[in-house]
């Protein structure tokens, strides 16, 4: 006989569990592309973007008459050569010298520059922004003649001085530009806070501003190091002494009237190629949000 206690007790018989709901496909909407018309191209562009790459590879790789379309067996023999007899470990420390004294000249300059435009109003004001402007759509080569005569006078003709300072003068418009942009994201209430706290323009500038501004200083740095360490029609005119040459140069010594060097010509494009790799390696995430804001007003 069953109690009405031993009821109370007995345990209730388990449910299963419930199952869990499947997963509901996603329709493609009807003005959406398929995922093969946006690879394919993607497939393609890139493709045909790393084959130059894998070709300079080859060449560098491969020994030297090797028609292979491997680089097998592979040597080192055409690095070795650009590096000592061509001189590029010379080559490379000029262009890392210019590259990074121009990287710091244009960053300290348009941050200054840029600041009074994003804060300051003064009557030339638009003139001045005109004429930044206006200076982009000028070429380099128009005003070789005119700086190799300004250098002469200064005694600056073969130092690597003039070519660091006429990279300078070239980046600073667009620098100056892109900098004012993004200090004018930056709330002016945030310095006159620092200013009822104390502090100098110059101390809130440099405590509450400059640390807000690291993408737009990596954006503009990297841009003027970059340039500067392509750039050839400087190089070329305002040095002689082979000593004091850069990279670019390096690299048009390597082809003559009569023959070209592939496999030395190849090496060398990597060793000019490796350092601008690396340093876009490590900024790419800071240069997109640096050019971006920079060229919105806020």
């Amino acid at each position: 006989m069953i109690t009405k206690e031993a009821v109370a007790v007995a345990p209730a018989p388990e449910r299963p569990a419930p199952r869990a709901p499947r997963p509901v496909k996603r329709r493609r909407a009807w003005d959406e592309a398929p995922r093969w018309q946006i690879y394919l191209p993607l497939s393609v562009y890139l493709l045909f973007t790393l084959i130059p790459f894998y070709w300079i590879l080859l060449f560098a790789l491969r020994p030297a008459g090797s028609t292979s379309l491997a680089p097998w067996p592979m040597t080192f023999d055409h690095f070795e050569k650009v590096w000592t007899e061509r001189a590029f470990g010379t080559y490379f420390q000029n262009s890392v010298l210019i590259g990074v004294a121009t990287l710091v000249l244009t960053t300290v300059v348009a941050l200054a520059g840029g600041y009074a435009l994003a804060r300051f109003d003064f009557r030339i004001k638009r003139v001045f922004m005109l004429a930044l402007l206006c200076s982009q759509f000028v070429p380099g080569a128009l005003l070789l003649v005119p700086l190799f005569q300004v250098f002469a006078e200064l005694r600056m003709i073969n130092s690597l001085g003039s070519v660091i300072l006429a990279e300078t003068v070239f980046q600073l418009p667009l620098s100056m530009i892109l900098i004012s942009g993004f200090i004018r994201n930056v709330p002016y209430s945030l310095e006159e806070a620092a200013w009822v706290d104390g502090c100098t323009r110059l101390a809130s500038f440099r405590i509450v501003v400059l640390p807000l501004l690291r993408p737009g200083l990596i954006a503009v740095g990297s841009f003027a190091f970059v340039h500067a360490w392509n750039h050839f029609l400087f190089a070329l005119m305002f040095l002689s002494d082979q000593s004091k040459q850069t990279i670019p140069v390096g690299l048009n010594t390597l082809m003559s009237a009569d023959s070209v060097d592939l496999g030395a010509l190849a090496a060398g494009g990597i060793v000019a190629a490796v350092p601008v790799v690396i340093v876009f390696a490590f900024i790419q995430k800071w240069l997109i949000t640096g050019f971006s804001a920079g060229a919105v007003k806020g």
